[in-house]
């Protein structure tokens, strides 16, 4: 092994797409404290970014912070640099997590956090398919759907902050599906899209994008009667549970069906979703402002 490669062996990686872990050369594993554990997910969620301490702060304990929330806060920001700088972490570095006012950066490269690498595969898909490239498109939206094993940090119990973070993630992988999908509707695979859009109406049953997309397959892949029957369990959901008639969308392709047309399929996942706009982590609401906390309570500022 020549030293290039030993070195990525080594190198530390991250995973935030399911339960959250670290790995370098060995197995992956994670800090058992719950709320150190909370403190390295938001470092890693706003990896290469300065996280202010009054942030951290608002993740581990909200709008009832104890009278010495900075101070633990910076304990476990310390547990954090000592774990992953220890003879024993999976791939010491000594200059992974640095001090920078009024907070910390958890420094990593882009090859080392899924995420990242998710937000480049998502891009590379997107633009491949805007560019008329289905088929080109759909090994980079498998690829980036891949790196998910489960919800977002599944392992951490969420704060506020990382509740936004995990809520634009979730929309983000939906993003990456939808695009997928629409790539292979453009190749034509409809009949091969029945049994996962089946799947997807049951998840999902208010989207309709989902029950146009079923009715749609079904009705091209000569399956007029179960397309008839996919429409009208749609139409039945949104009466009952929201009140609603059928989208413009739907009723369209319904009425396709009616007339032994071929319907036409509703590809509009490249010209909506705000989620496919920048990177994942970058997506997320801001938190709301903290009130001041009492004058007695230590200064937030970090400690190195």
């Amino acid at each position: 092994m020549n030293r290039s490669t030993e070195v990525e062996t080594r190198m530390l990686r991250f995973k935030l797409l399911g339960p959250l872990e670290v790995a370098g050369g060995g197995p992956a594993f994670a800090p058992t404290a719950p709320r150190v554990l909370n403190t390295l997910a938001l470092l890693l969620v706003r990896a290469g970014r300065v996280v202010p301490l009054d942030t951290i702060i608002e993740e581990l304990w909200g709008d009832d912070p104890p009278r010495s929330a900075a101070r633990t806060a910076q304990t476990y920001v310390y547990q954090i640099r000592r774990w992953l700088t220890a003879g024993d972490a999976p791939a010491p570095d000594r200059d992974v997590l640095l001090t920078r006012p009024p907070g910390y950066m958890l420094r990593v490269a882009p090859e080392q956090l899924d995420l990242s690498r998710f937000d480049r595969l998502l891009a590379e898909g997107r633009g491949l398919l805007q560019d008329g490239r289905s088929a080109d498109a759909v090994e980079p939206l498998c690829r980036a759907l891949d790196l998910w094993t489960g919800p977002p940090m599944a392992n951490v119990e969420l704060g506020r902050v990382l509740e936004g973070h995990a809520a634009a993630l979730d929309e983000h992988r939906a993003h990456a599906l939808n695009l997928r999908i629409e790539a292979d509707l453009r190749l034509g695979r409809h009949r091969e899209l029945i049994g996962e859009l089946r799947s997807l109406v049951a998840l999902k049953p208010y989207d309709e994008w989902y029950h146009t997309l079923l009715v749609c397959a079904l009705a091209r892949s000569g399956r007029r009667y179960d397309a008839l029957e996919a429409f009208h369990a749609a139409r039945h959901i949104l009466a009952e549970d929201l009140g609603l008639s059928p989208s413009p969308e739907l009723s369209e392709v319904h009425a396709a069906v009616l007339q032994g047309e071929q319907p036409t399929t509703p590809l509009t996942a490249t010209a909506t979703g705000d989620a496919g706009r920048g990177p994942a982590a970058a997506a997320v609401p801001r938190p709301r402002p903290r009130p001041p906390r009492n004058a007695g309570l230590p200064s937030a500022q970090p400690v190195h």
